[in-house]
């Protein structure tokens, strides 16, 4: 039977177990008359055997998966929010328009600077034509240099005035399709933190936009721990919300120093949500295979408690049940094993299915034939 099996019979013997302490059921618990500890019964499923096998080596990394792009757009003039064309929860592609806002002065502001172009550029040509006007009276003697000199003066003007416009219109312009409030990537519409006909400042935020498609992790782990992470290894994620599913990702990077005042060293991992399945601020644990492997003791998952930060096991001993403290090591999340650093010993049985379970109580195998009882002689 391998250990997946151990723990999906496991489960299944809990609801038992609890029953059982009820009064019916595979699992029962009896109590003898002079008070003494109860006595259990389980299913053979819900018997695990330590066994010394290698486990892949890996660094856990705990903490909330975030999208990996998350903007709030905010106002970049001032002045009434129209035309909201998006809410919460709608998907947007890149420069999508989510909304206007009416900004007093702003457009005819670009408008005027539009014409202020065109009048310089109409000055210019002027001045061009007076320019070569000039140039051929000078040429034949009919005007003074210094006559002809204004001429040039008042053509270099004109050009200078015509780049201040053109400049002053790209100003304007660029205030001006401010006023049009677009995304800023593909991705979806997380929060909207203004309403239609409210007045807006410089500043103020108006949408939170995020691409889902990748979420992230920001983990910290010890720095004698750091020293073989890099980008590109792969992680194995389990989720709260989830239980049972492994999904797969990789480190995206590590921060070059550690945190003087903590020891730790920043490790982001990614997780891919193309079909968005998962939803940012989930709560995720994950682990980054070193590609190392360890020998030692493993045992299901499902075997190891805690009581606080102190994991432990109930070995059967002598037929007991017996609660052992033990040290944890690498966990393969697939294979749903725990390594066992000390604490337990190669063969030694663990209960693997959850329940309450008393220190000493006496632990008997259901459907475990008793020791045969001597025969009795035949009368003659």
């Amino acid at each position: 039977m391998t250990w997946r099996h151990r723990q999906v019979y496991g489960l299944l013997a809990a609801g038992a177990l609890l029953a059982g302490c009820a009064g019916g059921g595979s699992q029962a618990a009896e109590a003898g008359s002079d008070g003494a500890v109860a006595a259990v019964t389980l299913n053979a499923a819900d018997i695990a055997v330590a066994e010394r096998e290698s486990v892949a080596a890996g660094v856990v990394v705990t903490g909330t998966l975030l999208p990996y792009r998350e903007v709030e757009v905010r106002a970049q003039v001032p002045g009434v929010l129209v035309s909201v064309q998006v809410d919460r929860g709608d998907a947007v592609r890149e420069g999508q328009v989510l909304a206007r806002i009416e900004a007093e002065g702003i457009r005819g502001q670009a408008a005027s600077a539009q014409a202020g172009v065109a009048a310089a550029e109409a000055n210019l040509a002027l001045a061009a034509r007076q320019l070569e006007s000039a140039r051929k009276l000078y040429e034949a003697g009919a005007m003074s240099e210094i006559e002809f000199r204004q001429a040039q003066a008042a053509h270099e003007a004109a050009q200078a005035q015509l780049e201040a416009a053109r400049a002053q219109a790209v100003g304007a312009g660029e205030q001006a399709r401010r006023t049009t409030v677009v995304a800023p990537f593909t991705g979806e519409v997380s929060k909207r933190h203004a309403n239609e006909g409210e007045a807006v400042n410089i500043g103020q935020p108006l949408f939170t936009v995020v691409d889902a498609r990748i979420l992230e992790l920001a983990g910290q782990v010890p720095v004698n721990r750091a020293a073989g992470l890099r980008p590109g290894l792969p992680v194995e994620f389990t989720i709260d919300a989830l239980p049972g599913r492994v999904l797969s990702g990789e480190v995206a990077r590590v921060e070059p120093t550690a945190d003087p005042a903590t020891g730790q060293v920043g490790v982001y991992v990614r997780l891919p949500n193309k079909d968005r399945a998962l939803v940012g601020g989930l709560f995720a644990t994950g682990r980054i295979l070193t590609g190392e492997r360890q020998e030692g003791v493993v045992v299901p998952t499902a075997a190891v408690r805690r009581d606080g930060n102190q994991p432990y096991v109930w070995a059967i001993r002598d037929d007991r049940a017996v609660r052992q403290p033990v040290t944890v090591g690498a966990e393969d999340l697939r294979r749903g094993v725990v390594q066992v650093l000390a604490g337990l010993e190669p063969g030694e049985r663990v209960i693997a299915a959850p329940g309450t379970i008393e220190e000493g109580a006496l632990v008997r195998i259901a459907g475990a034939l008793p020791a045969a009882a001597s025969p009795v002689p035949e009368e003659r």
